[in-house]
């Protein structure tokens, strides 16, 4: 029998044993639980991983679909194009005068937009076909032409001058009293179009269609019809063997009279600035009765900087080495003017007036040289007496320059709009020392 100490001993091995296999157990299912886990994590992952490069290659496809479709879609366009292209150029040959203008719009409509379009049916022999509608005496059958051409020209100079020699400059209406103002209006677009070609070298076989554009400038046009105009005749102006017959043509009298129009004054200033500088047009500008007085009443132009830049850069040229323009301007009391686009001016039209001024200056300083009266006795340098001489010369000069600003002030001001610009003027000319004035 056994033992009451064996019996428990047993009893405690056979507790600690079966807690030995229940935290075995615990620790199986633990370790399995945390297997599933990351089993499921990874086939998360994979299906996430799966799920994206299906949706990639979606995308892929669908890009590829969408690329396919396009380019099946330009192909499809191309083929359209150019069957209507085809359509066109050959109504446009061989069609009626109706037909003729219907494919004239049709061609404006392709080459809008298309810089290899315009090339393309260019080089299809539609140029000649289009000036032979421009010379015609149907209005509507010209306008059409005209506004194809003009859209053939835009931004190439292969088709200008395919347009030049089909003879277009011959063509223009001899009488504009018998055009109505749209289509006065497209000629002088078209010729500003064709005029680009003079910075190309290249060479107009005449230039009788200037009579056309002087006939335009001195009709009551519109402010556009003028402005493509005198772009035209502003680069023709460029070449300088083109002023003679710019000249002769009478085009300086119309030109100085529109200076004095705010609206299109720039471009014609710009084309009188070209002309000045050979001999002929400046012979030509020099002469007129509007000259000086024209270019001294722009420089008063406070809201045309640019008009005023380009009036004084006639004005120096005009002025250099000319004795007879210079006392004209001061006659035109050109002086208080240029003090004015000196405070008030663009840099440049400042840096411009400042040289005028400083030749005015010295011409004034070679005219009150020594004169035949009465001599005062001389000193030596250094001695009191010629300094104290020296001293109340600068003292006269400085109020002689003095009250000249103040009624150079008075006139400018005068011409101020608002009492706050009038003050801002006389603070700045109060405040400016004698040593920086020009004059």
């Amino acid at each position: 029998m056994p033992t009451p100490s064996s019996s428990s001993s047993s009893s405690i091995w056979v507790l600690s044993n079966i807690k030995l296999q229940f935290f075995t157990r615990i620790r199986r299912f633990l370790r399995s639980k945390a297997t599933r886990k990351r089993c499921e994590a990874s086939n998360c992952l994979n299906r996430e991983e799966n799920t994206q490069n299906r949706d990639e290659q979606n995308k892929v496809e669908k890009i590829e679909t969408v690329e396919v479709m396009e380019n099946h879609k330009e192909e499809e366009d191309v083929e359209e194009t150019e069957i209507l292209l085809q359509k066109t150029v050959k109504m446009l040959h061989f069609g009626s005068w109706e037909e003729k203008e219907v494919a004239a719009k049709e061609i404006e409509s392709l080459v809008k937009e298309d810089v290899k379009v315009r090339k393309l049916i260019s080089e299809l022999g539609v140029v000649p076909v289009l000036v032979s509608m421009v010379a015609s005496q149907v209005a509507s059958r010209r306008s059409s032409g005209l506004t194809a051409l003009i859209h053939l020209a835009d931004g190439t100079y292969t088709n200008k001058a395919l347009i030049v020699e089909a003879g277009l400059l011959s063509n223009l209406p001899k009488k504009i009293d018998l055009i109505d103002e749209s289509t006065m209006n497209e000629f002088a677009e078209l010729l500003l179009s064709l005029s680009s070609l003079a910075n190309t070298q290249f060479p107009f076989a005449s230039l009788d269609f200037i009579p056309f554009l002087k006939d335009v400038l001195e009709k009551d046009t519109t402010f556009d019809t003028k402005r493509s105009c005198l772009g035209a005749l502003y680069n023709l102006s460029t070449m300088l063997e083109n002023a003679s017959s710019l000249v002769s043509y009478g085009l300086v009298p119309i030109l100085l009279e529109l200076s004095l129009v705010k609206e299109i004054s720039e471009k014609t200033l710009a084309t009188l600035g070209n002309l000045l500088v050979t001999p002929l047009g400046k012979k030509a500008i020099e002469n007129s009765s509007m000259v000086p007085q024209n270019f001294v009443e722009i420089l008063s132009w406070e809201d045309k900087p640019k008009c005023q830049e380009l009036s004084v850069y006639i004005l120096m040229i005009l002025a250099h080495q000319s004795i007879s323009q210079r006392e004209k301007m001061a006659q035109a009391r050109i002086v208080p003017m240029l003090l004015e686009v000196v405070l008030l001016g663009s840099p440049l039209a400042q840096k411009r007036a400042m040289k005028l001024l400083q030749w005015f200056k010295d011409e004034r300083q070679i005219k009150m040289g020594p004169h035949s009266g009465p001599q005062s006795p001389r000193f030596a340098m250094g001695s009191p007496l010629n300094q104290r001489d020296a001293k109340e010369g600068k003292n006269m000069m400085k109020s002689l320059v003095k009250q000249s600003l103040h009624k150079n002030l008075e006139i400018i001001t005068q011409r101020a709009n608002a009492n706050g610009e009038s003050s801002k003027l006389k603070s700045l000319v109060i405040s400016t020392s004698s040593k920086s004035l020009p004059y």
